[in-house]
């Protein structure tokens, strides 16, 4: 499932490296305990209850390593049995719903979970950039699978780090970061054509760099590149002014990028404005998010039926710093302020969920199939991390690990 918002700890740190402008408060810091008391009543017949019943055969075993317990640091659920994961030092697997985890890490990429890049395309096919620090941003190499991580091909990467996203098994993007300061942001535009064995260079705005174009701004923080095909791909960020929004999107394959205005709410204009994220669910039909951080940070939802040329402002809104979660164009679930906020139309109607678990802002990454339901990261002030699943929309969670 490839969801409109990442601000996982992986996001928030790509986001605040080498950046000296004023930074938006993380979506889930560690700063309130997870309430050592909460439990779920009788877990053990709860995490059976969320295997498969025994007429329903039970998914095959992945060919690799069980690993017992994995402390995840980002999930990416593609629906409700299969999904990835990664923890400070792996890169993990599950296909029965988070009750079971394989280690499918690349042999060369021990220890560093914090540093890597990935995209999870499907059960199968993964692409995971590790950074050449010594090399820094201009190398690294790109670890890719396509039998669920048994097996993986390495190839070295004109780039470093970045956002990293695949439309199809061969074609994909990315938007490598080549250096953040003073509310600026220079980056690089990559396309594959090959699975990702070869890359060619289709734009910079990086001053230094021969033929540096000028239609992707370099003041502002870019932290989103959303592809839909190999000509037309989105770019959203955040610029640190009031009322100034960064939204480019490019039709000729990246070599030019033009400037998306959106009809405003009248306390934008006081309000910086940060795009949290861009979905498509086809050709035509997509939602944006935005975070407008005044003095009450609130997060408004846009959507277009004419692939991004307008957009409406839809009537649903999200009061705080938060995670959001779009499994479909009318499905949202928004997590702040021990609160889970769940709509199935859009917004028209959003019913607010306590649940059971007081986590506060212990959240760190969220993942949802659908609005019923989804898998939370909680940490702990000691970094201590657990994975819960709900089946409810979030008013129930049965801990899956440790």
């Amino acid at each position: 499932m490839k969801r409109i918002l990442f601000f996982s700890v992986l996001a928030l740190l790509i986001a605040a490296c080498g950046a000296d402008a004023q930074t938006n408060e993380p979506a889930g810091s560690t700063e309130l305990a997870l309430a050592a008391t909460a439990t779920v009543e009788g877990p053990q017949a709860a995490l059976e209850s969320m295997t498969a019943p025994e007429e329903t055969p039970l998914p095959d075993e992945i060919n690799a390593p069980l690993i017992d317990s994995p402390s995840l640091i980002n999930i990416e659920m593609l629906d409700e049995v299969y999904g990835w994961g990664i923890t400070e030092e792996n890169i993990v697997r599950t296909n029965d719903g988070g009750v079971t985890w394989y280690n499918v890490t690349p042999g060369n990429l021990a220890d560093a979970g914090y540093l890597v890049h990935a995209d999870f395309f499907d059960a199968t096919h993964a692409w995971v950039q590790l950074p050449d620090m010594n090399n820094y941003p201009n190398g690294g190499t790109l670890y890719r699978t396509s039998d669920g991580g048994i097996t993986w091909d390495a190839f070295e990467t004109p780039f470093s780090g970045g956002s990293l996203h695949f439309i199809t098994e061969e074609n994909g993007w990315m938007m490598a970061d080549l250096g953040v300061g003073a509310g600026s942001m220079a980056v690089s535009i990559f396309q594959t054509e090959d699975g990702g064995a070869t890359w060619q260079r289709v734009y910079t705005n990086d001053p230094n760099l021969a033929d540096a174009g000028v239609t992707l701004p370099l003041g502002g923080i870019k932290n989103i590149l959303l592809p839909l095909d190999m000509q037309t791909a989105w770019v959203g960020g955040v610029v640190y002014a009031p009322g100034e929004m960064y939204l480019f999107r490019s039709q000729d394959g990246g070599e030019t990028w033009l400037q998306i205005n959106v009809v405003l709410p009248d306390e934008a204009a006081e309000s910086e404005l940060s795009v949290l994220g861009i979905l498509f669910v086809s050709e035509t039909d997509g939602l944006l998010a935005l975070r407008m951080s005044a003095e009450t940070p609130q997060t408004i939802i846009y959507a277009t039926e004419d692939g991004g040329v307008t957009w409406s402002l839809l009537p649903v809104s999200f009061e705080g710093y938060g995670i959001l979660e779009t499994p479909s164009a009318r499905e949202m679930i928004f997590y702040t302020d021990d609160q889970f906020y769940v709509t199935n139309d859009a917004g028209e109607t959003i019913q607010q969920i306590a649940p059971e678990i007081a986590f506060g802002d212990s959240l760190i990454d969220m993942s949802f199939a659908n609005s019923k339901t989804g898998w939370v990261i909680a940490a702990s002030p000691s970094n201590e991390r657990t994975l819960y699943k709900t089946t409810d929309g979030g008013e129930t969670w049965t801990p899956l690990t440790p």
